[in-house]
């Protein structure tokens, strides 16, 4: 099968501006290294896609090192590079390296939009009217080879019970303005785990990409949690007159699958009660 567009899909990468770890246990920026040499050996790209919490601490360095890495990467291969904004990124520092938290690229026809789905000061996402405007706006005329949509949190239900309360409020409207126009995959992060599925009845492709940082182990039983080490990537393919493809790779590392944080349910109602959604605010 040759695509007429490809995208190399990131998610949730997680850097520090100072080296640290990640739950002093990860070293998050050797990580995207590990992760972009494995996709190396990728020809022509049309764009690199961050899908958000590409900072741990949201310092400026942290984006700086995080386009220091992925620029130069995508030059390379042709691709231009879309950072959307998660949870954990903060608007300032991420404006200030990376640019306009929402942006419209076109790429050869194809149109990438992101949404900014974050709510200051916590951990569940919201598209509120004035960006769903944006998006509408913006749908309302066709692109020649459609639109991707890119969002950190998730448009569908999560899988483990810690993101029941940091999950997308409210998906229906954005789900809605998507089927209206002319968007042919949605493409998200935010669970930290590869997630292949389709928006209904909207049949819309919905990617969300393993993390960078780590992996959400989705068999662990409720109500804890447990993430393990473990980076990944999605790569979309988006081919004229046909089905979209997503291939999911897995990054191999020699601790792959030790324990980098489990959480009991107290740890994951303690999370749900200070960043979490809790009906109406």
């Amino acid at each position: 099968m040759t695509a007429s567009h490809r995208i190399l899909h990131l998610s949730d990468t997680h850097l520090f501006g100072d080296g640290r770890r990640h739950y002093d246990l990860v070293d998050t920026r050797a990580a995207l290294e590990r992760v972009l040499e494995r996709a190396s050996s990728l020809g022509t790209l049309d764009a690199v896609v961050a899908s958000g919490d590409l900072s741990e601490d949201g310092s400026a360095e942290s984006y700086r090192i995080l386009s220091g890495l992925l620029e130069p990467w995508a030059a390379e291969r042709g691709a231009q590079v879309v950072y959307a904004m998660g949870n954990h990124d903060l608007p300032e520092p991420f404006e200030e390296v990376l640019g306009e938290r929402e942006r419209v690229v076109e790429v050869r026809g194809l149109r990438i939009v992101t949404v900014d789905s974050t709510v200051a000061g916590a951990g569940y996402g919201e598209v509120g009217e004035e960006r769903l405007d944006r998006l509408r706006e913006i749908l309302s005329e066709s692109a020649d080879h459609g639109t991707v949509v890119v969002l950190h949190h998730p448009p569908t239900p999560p899988t483990t019970g810690l993101f029941e309360s940091l999950r997308l409020v409210d998906p229906e409207p954005l789900l809605e303005a998507c089927r209206e126009g002319d968007v042919r995959a949605i493409l998200a992060g935010h669970y930290h785990h590869a997630l292949v599925t389709e928006t209904d009845p909207g049949y819309i492709p919905l990617v969300v990409a393993p993390a960078v940082a780590n992996t959400t182990d989705v068999l662990w039983p409720a109500p804890g949690e447990r993430a393990v080490r473990g980076s990944g990537f999605a790569l979309i393919d988006l081919p004229d007159d046909e089905p979209v493809r997503a291939l999911i790779v897995s990054v191999p590392a020699p601790d792959d699958g030790e324990t980098v944080y489990e959480l009991d349910a107290a740890d994951v109602t303690r999370i749900a009660e200070t960043s979490g959604w809790r009906g109406e605010q």
